[in-house]
């Protein structure tokens, strides 16, 4: 038997980072991940996705995602019952325990800050300036004066 989840969605709310009796991280979140069928009017229906990540790969989630990061989860699903203190009945929950959280945005960005994914690193650098020519006005553009030694073949 294979029990393997890969998904691709959206934080809905910022991780939330606690540690079990012995000391280990877990980050809890939820993902919204687009389903491929659609609704009964033809909208697109989406699915709610608890995850739940263990160790330094929780503290990592915690630390570099917020609501609206885009990640992927890759895991195993897993079923939990347990009775509701407030009305005694049974409930049945359906998650995915994570191996492994991929961050799928450049840092810094999210669908919430409106960029559009792209930050630079650091501005390019400039040509030396053994490489530089001075710009020379009414010459032929047409023609171009290359040294062999330049030339990468």
């Amino acid at each position: 038997m294979i029990n393997r989840v890969v998904l691709v969605g959206r934080l809905t709310r910022d991780p939330e980072l606690r540690r079990t009796a012995s000391g280990l991280a877990v980050a809890s979140f939820t993902i919204a991940v687009d389903d491929s069928r659609k609704g009964p009017n033809g909208e697109k229906q989406t699915i709610f996705m608890p995850v739940s990540v263990f160790g330094n790969a929780g503290e990592n989630v915690a630390k570099y995602t917020r609501k609206g990061s885009l990640v992927g989860v890759e895991g195993r699903l897993t079923q939990r019952k347990y009775v509701r203190r407030t009305d005694n009945v049974q409930v049945t929950s359906t998650e995915i325990v994570a191996d492994g959280v991929e961050f799928l945005e450049p840092k810094g960005t999210s669908a919430a800050s409106g960029n559009n994914g792209y930050t630079p690193d650091k501005p390019a650098p400039e040509a030396p300036a053994s490489q530089v020519q001075p710009k020379q006005e009414g010459k032929n553009l047409d023609s171009i004066d290359v040294v062999d030694d330049d030339l990468p073949f």
